[in-house]
């Protein structure tokens, strides 16, 4: 079934609301936007963090499980979730027959509670467990922009934002999209399927796909003949990175209302001519939003850094991939941490090796270098 195109009502949407923005009318709508939950359901919602009043798609944080990895996405409309569904799910042996069980289920779950506060599936403990983490933080995003949108018009966005990494039969596919004052103007791959006949199949499908974005503004694309691995994936990514221009914009108005409250700031701004001098001299503003780095092959395995930058300060840092399996997960679960804690504290990248880890801290700090880039720190 084809999804609908909300991008063709931007226009009708007024900016006193972040789903204003071209971007955020990419999003799909729910199915069932009239359904309505019983009043102890939404009751439990509520104290489960369900989104008030929010409007959109939201894709929540990737959690990594004994069983693979699980990433939920929901739509809400006027603070209800009227769809959730898997972006990432357990795959591969029994754990095929386990999630086409358990996910249409825990789907339905976040459905009727209208939050997180679901039961376990019997038979899918680690999976419930890491679709409840992803929701949250899908929810977790929707109460962020929600908040926003009570501060007033959302500003333009403009940006460089880089989708999460999908992977496909044939290999990983991730996406960056170029925005500038709410549309697309360049979109690209970070990583793509390689090798063998995949270097012809790829060759031909993104080229289309990224002028396909351009000129669709929206994830709403036809896939490329011969290519529906790819284009699937390509897909997802894309929309990964539309969520993130979405929240980029939440995060810039809740800003906006803040300053424009603060007398204390506006006169420190106005009595302060050096500090004024310096900003103007910068060219840009102090960068605030969440910036994920490419992906960077490292001879152990890919290394990804994803960062949440608040008035031009790294405030996190943390691997969306990193090595993995045998030996690699006990160097990665022991560099990881220290080198995420290291970006943060020196606010760059321009930090040590962990010992035992080169290749991995090579990786993370060409990534974290990218990410960086992308947020103008």
């Amino acid at each position: 079934m084809r999804k609908s195109h909300p991008l063709r009502r931007v226009m009708l949407a007024t900016a006193a609301t972040v789903s204003g923005i071209v971007l955020l009318l990419t999003l799909k709508p729910g199915s069932d936007p009239d359904s309505q939950a019983t009043g102890a359901a939404q009751q439990g919602a509520a104290q489960a963090g369900a989104a008030a009043a929010a409007t959109g798609t939201y894709t929540g944080e990737a959690v990594d499980t004994q069983y693979g990895t699980v990433q939920v996405r929901v739509t809400l409309a006027a603070g209800k979730i009227t769809k959730a569904e898997t972006v990432q799910a357990p795959k591969g042996g029994q754990s095929d027959q386990i999630t086409a069980n358990a996910v249409p289920k825990l789907n339905q779950a976040a459905v009727t509670a209208n939050g997180s506060n679901i039961d376990t599936v019997s038979g899918a403990t680690y999976t419930t467990e890491g679709y409840k983490k992803s929701l949250q933080s899908a929810i977790d995003q929707a109460n962020a922009g929600a908040g926003a949108s009570q501060g007033g018009a959302a500003a333009p966005v403009t940006g460089v934002f880089t989708g999460d990494a999908t992977d496909t039969q044939y290999g990983a596919i991730q996406v960056r999209i170029t925005v500038k004052e709410n549309r697309i103007t360049k979109s690209e791959t970070v990583q793509q399927p390689k090798g063998g006949q995949s270097d012809k199949i790829t060759g031909d499908a993104v080229p289309k796909l990224n002028q396909d974005v351009v000129t669709k503004q929206s994830p709403d694309i036809d896939t490329v003949s011969g290519a529906t691995y790819t284009s699937e994936g390509y897909k997802k990514s894309l929309q990964s990175a539309i969520d993130k221009a979405n929240a980029s914009a939440g995060s810039a108005q809740e800003s906006g209302a803040q300053a424009s409250q603060s007398p204390e700031a506006g006169a420190e701004d106005a009595g302060s001519q050096d500090a004024g001098s310096q900003d103007s001299g910068s060219g840009s503003a102090q960068a605030s939003g969440t910036f994920t780095g490419d992906a960077v092959q490292t001879d152990y395995g890919p290394v990804q850094v994803r960062i949440t930058v608040a008035g031009g300060k790294i405030t996190k840092a943390e691997a969306v991939q990193q090595p993995k399996g045998g030996q690699s997960d006990q160097i990665s679960g022991n560099a990881v941490p220290k080198l995420n804690q290291a970006a943060v504290a020196a606010g760059s990248a321009d930090i040590d090796a962990v010992s035992g880890a080169t290749y991995t801290s090579g990786g993370y700090k060409e990534s974290l270098q990218s990410a960086l880039d992308q947020a103008g720190v």
